[in-house]
């Protein structure tokens, strides 16, 4: 979704260009991301519920081929260099995480890379400190001719790496719009008023049946966005990236515990609820928190379901409105080469 938005709005800044996905591929993480589709958890999970999860590489992967313009595959710098790209763009969310074992890649801090402009677009640190910085990623990050952050941990390797505070950008996904779906599955899912679960991992189990329960007696069906529990509802599991973005656009309440599962919610205008227990996740969303103005925002024991528990969105689009533009102004001065 970060990739799509960020392709969208450099089609549209730059509609004579050809905008390109690299195709990288890091096949330790890759087949990590893929093998955790097969994880089956008896607790909360089903047979069927399993079946339809490990269906979702093969969705995502026909996703990617239609809606991104991908080049061919590529692993290394050097395969990269000659793809004769004038500019490129990294980013978003935790390519900055050098202490990530699975993912970590030199070429994410433009290491290797020759091309003219290298840009950095809403990186994020994910987990990391600041705290002793690889020299080979000290070296690689004065590869970039232009640098901007998402969070303060971005702005801050920045800082110990190059002697430079970029500026703060958006996450790509409030810089386009997502195609809106109106699917037979998507009309019989949301027939009814629902609240919307997204990877609350961790959330003690007394805590989300009160929730559900409490959303019961109000009338209101509980639903997963991709993922299922026993008590929810009905499943809703095997859904491509545009079909979960509207199961956000049309709950009327969402508790979640990542980073995209409250951008998603704020991009919607939804209320919401917060239960992060990953370390990088909770880093994430409370700097994305502070910076909106919406902070305590997180989940209690004593927790109820409550449509009166509102956020100000005026107020926070106010930001937001004014954040989207300096961060497309910078892409546009980036690429082109003109940025400080």
């Amino acid at each position: 979704m970060q990739c799509y938005a960020l392709q969208e709005k450099l089609k549209s800044l730059f509609p004579s260009d050809e905008v390109y996905v690299i195709n990288y591929i890091i096949p330790k993480q890759n087949i990590i991301n893929v093998g955790g589709f097969f994880r089956f958890y008896p607790g909360s999970e089903t047979p069927k519920s399993w079946l339809n999860k490990i269906s979702q590489p093969a969705i995502f992967a026909k996703e990617r081929k239609e809606y991104l313009n991908l080049t061919k595959k590529v692993y290394n710098a050097g395969q990269i260099n000659a793809l004769n790209l004038d500019c490129i763009v990294i980013g978003s969310d935790e390519v900055w995480n050098y202490l990530d074992g699975k993912s970590f890649s030199l070429v994410k801090f433009s290491g290797g890379l020759t091309a003219k402009r290298i840009v950095a677009y809403a990186p994020s640190t994910g987990k990391t400190t600041g705290e002793q910085i690889p020299d080979n990623v000290v070296k690689a990050m004065h590869g970039f001719t232009a640098l901007s952050a998402r969070d303060k941990g971005a702005q801050e390797l920045c800082e110990r790496t190059v002697g430079k505070t970029p500026e703060l950008v958006c996450d790509p996904t409030f810089l386009s719009e997502m195609p809106k779906i109106n699917n037979e599955k998507i009309a019989e899912l949301t027939k009814k008023p629902y609240i919307l679960f997204y990877y609350c991992n961790g959330i003690p189990h007394e805590i989300k049946k009160k929730i559900i329960d409490n959303a019961h007696k109000k009338g209101y069906e509980v639903l997963g966005a991709g993922e299922y529990d026993k008590m929810y509802s009905h499943m809703s599991v095997k859904l491509n990236p545009f079909e979960w973005a509207e199961m956000f656009a049309r709950a009327q309440y969402v508790y979640t515990g990542t980073f995209h599962g409250v951008v998603f919610s704020i991009i919607n205008r939804k209320n919401f609820r917060v239960y992060a227990s990953i370390e990088s996740r909770v880093k994430k969303i409370d700097a994305l928190l502070k910076q909106f103005g919406i902070e305590n925002r997180n989940i209690d024991i004593n927790q109820n379901f409550s449509e009166t528990d509102t956020i100000d969105y005026d107020k926070v689009y106010e930001y937001i409105e004014n954040l989207k533009k300096s961060s497309s102004d910078y892409l546009l001065n980036a690429v082109r080469g003109e940025s400080k």
